[in-house]
């Protein structure tokens, strides 16, 4: 895990000093703390040079692609691991983001093809296995997650390619005859003449959903579409090719009532084959289901070592899953360490946390993994959480929602109370079952959106996703975990990548390993959605595997997901002092929403209407972005 910048100039322009490269690597510098690594090639003339450190120096030629590398070592900690890597006499350059954990299954074919390997990594087994088979092979065979740029000068093209559920985070941005790219948009800060806009057209989607799917709040720049690689050419042409597409999963059902032995291999193996580290090693536990479950194999499968657990807990209990935290434990004897976010630390770690993400937070917890991380370095390296299971196996409330009149839910009537000023809008969007799939993952009322900015179009809002979900195959039930997959999961891994990453932290997800997100797509919905004590429960396979390993209380309770209180925190004396000297001023200055209905929302927030509060999250969070960004 590591994080890697660079940029390519075109029409005519060189670079001559390694001192650009080295200060967006030194904004990165947290992605990898342990080395770093330059390189300059002149695509032209087909010269390469490496530097290794980031001390001013000049290059022996004017470059015009420019690689830049930042290693947090987890598999080989010596300099044989040293990125950027090289391959075919210096002809081949690459750096890679990540961890591969099937890439020692091909070694031993590499090593009888005549390849020889200096190191221990993952990523020499991945540049051999680009020299032998090439692109679109190599990424085929890859399970794991990964950024990967690769520059081939027997051929003259750049390749920049995003791991098949994007897990890892690569941002593209043309400006200026230059193509910039890198783990975090804040590397491109160090460009001179480089300039950070907000993208006005994405507003109306942000308002509903607090992201925008592959894309960001910023004119320009694109996190690059999940599966695909890019190709770039010597004259700056850009192609991009999908060599991954999710929607071609679960085409062919699995027969049989064997679901539950199924997802059990296959996470096992999945925990198992993501255990690989030279460094220390631990568990995400929030007490959930996935979590949990995550710990118990991982627990097994350390073969009785001393596996450590972090925990963020709340002093609230109504928000607290700490007692299921404290059973994981306590049955499977681990070494538990848990972490009390509070009011105060929460507002002091906003602006950070806020920084690292790179786009409003939107979500309040976001902070309370930021916090985890931040502890989490002081025992380990590398964490496993339990992400991606609610997607692909059915988790949410809002999956068996969809089997049921809408009428008949509780969610429905409460956000019809949220939008009596906008009921017809609200109606036409949650009462079909498609836009209840789109709707499914939205937070923002419709009535405080169009309240909030003038000219706000549902429409708009939705197109994207309209056109994600009409083209995807597969019944209801397929479409709505694969939309899922591709809508929301991506905000929250990203979530994942820059709090872990903003404290060194090394977060993976056995979830979305290549062949569990196979199987998952390939159950029927009888498998997954139940039910249990006359309550229609999601992710029931999973959860009775739960069920097994600790008991049925533990495994078929209400969901909690990652709550935080956040209406308290707002309503305190120290947020509101903040809301009215800095917040808010700065929200009117910048003309993106109406100052009106956000001061009365202010107020209704303080009646304890939850919709406000939302919305005065979601401002706070903008305006913190935007000051850090766009002032």
């Amino acid at each position: 895990m590591c994080g890697f910048t660079g940029y390519y100039l075109f029409e005519g322009k060189k670079e001559r000093s390694n001192r650009q490269i080295a200060e967006m690597l030194a904004i990165q510098k947290h992605r990898g703390p342990d080395d770093s690594g330059i390189t300059a090639i002149d695509t032209i003339g087909q010269r390469v040079q490496e530097l290794h450190g980031n001390l001013p120096v000049e290059f022996d030629f004017d470059a015009n692609l420019i690689f830049g590398f930042n290693r947090l070592s987890i598999l080989d900690l010596s300099q044989n691991g040293h990125q950027p890597m090289f391959g075919a006499e210096g002809k081949v350059v690459l750096m890679m983001n990540g961890e591969i954990y099937n890439a020692f299954d091909f070694k031993p074919a590499l090593q009888e093809k005549g390849y020889q390997f200096k190191s221990t990594t993952d990523t020499e087994v991945v540049l051999n296995l680009y020299l032998e088979f090439g692109i679109d092979v190599m990424l085929e065979k890859l399970n794991g997650m990964f950024a990967i740029a690769i520059y081939d000068a027997r051929i003259g093209k750049l390749f920049i390619a995003r791991d098949r559920f994007g897990i890892k985070p690569i941002y593209i941005a043309k400006q200026n005859g230059m193509l910039a790219f890198g783990s975090e948009m804040k590397s491109f800060k160090a460009i001179p003449g480089f300039k950070f806009e907000l993208n006005q057209q994405g507003l109306d989607e942000f308002l509903l959903f607090r992201n925008l799917i592959n894309d960001t709040l910023f004119d320009g720049i694109h996190n690059l579409q999940q599966g695909t690689y890019l190709i770039v050419n010597p004259d700056g042409s850009v192609q991009a090719k999908i060599y991954y597409d999710l929607n071609e999963e679960g085409i062919q059902k699995l027969e049989g009532s064997d679901a539950k032995e199924r997802i059990e291999k296959a996470l096992e193996a999945s925990v198992k084959s993501q255990l690989i580290s030279d460094v220390k090693l631990g568990c995400q536990l929030s007490g959930g289901v996935d979590s949990s479950l995550v710990t118990w194999y991982a627990n097994q499968l350390k073969g009785g070592a001393e596996l450590e657990t972090i925990s963020i807990i709340f002093e609230e209990k109504a928000y607290s899953e700490e007692k299921y935290i404290d059973r994981v434990a306590s049955d499977l004897n681990l070494k538990a360490h848990k972490f009390i976010l509070n009011e105060q630390t929460y507002f002091e770690l906003l602006d950070k946390a806020s920084w690292h993400f790179e786009q409003p937070v939107n979500h309040p917890n976001t902070i309370g993994i930021y916090l985890l991380s931040k502890f989490a370095r002081e025992h380990l390296t590398v964490l496993l959480s339990g992400e991606g299971a609610d997607e692909l196996l059915a988790g949410y409330e809002r999956f068996a929602n969809l089997t049921q009149n809408p009428l008949a839910t509780r969610n429905f009537w409460a956000k019809l109370k949220q939008n009596l000023h906008h009921p017809m809008a609200y109606l036409n969007t949650s009462l079909g079952e498609e836009e209840r799939i789109i709707m499914g993952n939205s937070f923002g009322s419709i009535s405080n959106a169009f309240e909030i900015k003038k000219g706000f179009s549902v429409d708009k809002a939705l197109q994207n996703r309209r056109k994600i979900l009409h083209g995807l195959k597969g019944n209801l039930f397929d479409k709505q975990r694969k939309y899922e997959l591709l809508t929301y999961l991506p905000d929250l891994l990203m979530r994942q990548d820059k709090m872990s990453m903003a404290s060194s932290i090394e977060n993976r997800v056995p979830f979305l390993d290549n062949d569990l997100v196979s199987l998952g797509l390939s159950l029927p919905q009888e498998s997954l959605i139940r039910s249990h004590n006359n309550r229609l429960e999601g992710k029931f396979a999973l959860k009775t595997i739960c069920a097994d390993k600790f008991d049925t209380s533990f495994a078929f309770r209400d969901k909690m997901g990652f709550g935080i209180p956040i209406r308290r925190f707002l309503g305190s004396n120290s947020f509101e002092k903040r809301w009215n000297d800095e917040i808010f001023p700065g929200l009117k200055r910048r003309g993106a929403f109406e100052p009106n209905t956000v001061a009365n929302k202010f107020q209704q927030m303080k009646t304890g209407d939850p919709a406000a509060a939302e919305l005065i999250w979601l401002m706070t969070s903008f305006e913190i972005w935007a000051t850090q960004y766009l002032n």
